[in-house]
């Protein structure tokens, strides 16, 4: 059980600490504040884009996506749970303020299952292969978040009318790429220094997504984070009980352990930056979402390698 655990929080510790670093940046005071915003654009613009291609034109085959096909849909069956809870529980939270209400609605059915989840699968699991089946039950998640995540974190004036307009992104385009190179067979036919140059962006994009993690917390005070009484209650509702319930569904429903190991790690991770970035982009509430993202991140490198151990022992 302990090797099991120690395996597990190393890699969390590992990020942990480019959270860390990032949050003394910006307390120290050493680089500009503009540096959360290059940072996140670097991430979505070049380096999750090119984890997905790298990552899909690899192992995407006919033959992988015939036999992970049950993948899609468990995650579609964990999805709907996490929705059934979220939904009325956001209500309880925030009866009055509806914008409020759909940052706790958002962060109870989406986890940091892209920065994090990306990153802790490979160092957990081992390998790309592993990272290709995790991203495969993800997919649905990532559809989901641009589709209507979004969208309920935009306040309803704001909104676009037509929200499909929001596939239209970097991280997924890169992987519908990735996708396309995968099933044609064209990876063979790509210059290596394509591919090498694909794998180090990439692999940029775990590290990077911690530190800009840590540069946003840095922004705001402990004490005022601190004090969201709140923000305690959904994080032990999104680091502990929303993934215990989606595991157990998952497992009675017929999912052998290893898929419900990649839900482990796409719900029980962090709560993301996505209720901190859009609420501020239209001068909404960012400190319900920074106090979440700090506490989660913090808590979840107890959380995480405990409840992966468990399931490892069962």
């Amino acid at each position: 059980m302990l090797s099991i655990l120690l395996g597990a929080l190393s890699p969390l510790l590992m990020l942990f600490l480019c959270i860390s670093f990032g949050f003394l940046l910006n307390k120290l005071k050493l680089m500009p504040e503009s540096t959360a915003t290059v940072l996140s654009k670097c991430e979505k613009y070049l380096f999750m884009p090119a984890l997905g291609y790298a990552t899909f034109s690899k192992y995407c085959t006919v033959s992988t996506i015939s036999k992970n096909a049950n993948i899609l849909m468990y995650s579609v069956i964990a999805i709907f749970v996490a929705m059934i809870i979220a939904i009325p529980l956001s209500i309880a939270f925030e009866k009055h303020d509806l914008n409020k209400r759909n940052i706790y609605k958002y962060a109870l059915v989406f986890a940091n299952h892209g920065f994090m989840g990306n990153a802790i699968v490979p160092l957990v699991l081992g390998g790309q292969e592993h990272l290709y089946k995790y991203l495969l039950f993800t997919l649905p998640l990532h559809f989901l978040t641009y589709i209507w995540g979004i969208n309920i974190l935009t306040p309803k004036e704001l909104r676009s009318g037509n929200t499909l307009t929001n596939l239209i992104n970097a991280p997924l385009i890169g992987m519908a790429l990735g996708i396309v190179v995968g099933l044609t067979g064209v990876q063979k036919y790509m210059p290596e220094f394509v591919i090498n140059t694909m794998d180090s962006l990439g692999s940029c994009m775990g590290p990077v997504a911690m530190v800009l993690t840590g540069f946003v917390i840095g922004s705001y005070s402990f004490k005022s984070l601190l004090a969201q009484k709140k923000v305690y209650i959904v994080t032990a509702l999104r680091l502990v009980i929303i993934p215990i319930i989606i595991l157990t569904i998952l497992t009675l429903c017929g999912a052998n352990k290893y898929v419900v190991t990649l839900a482990l790690f796409a719900y029980a991770t962090p709560l993301g930056l996505n209720t901190v970035v859009f609420p501020a982009a239209y001068g909404g509430d960012t400190k319900t979402g920074a106090s979440m993202a700090m506490i989660s991140h913090v808590l979840c490198t107890i959380t995480i390698p405990v409840i992966y151990g468990l399931l490892k022992l069962i």
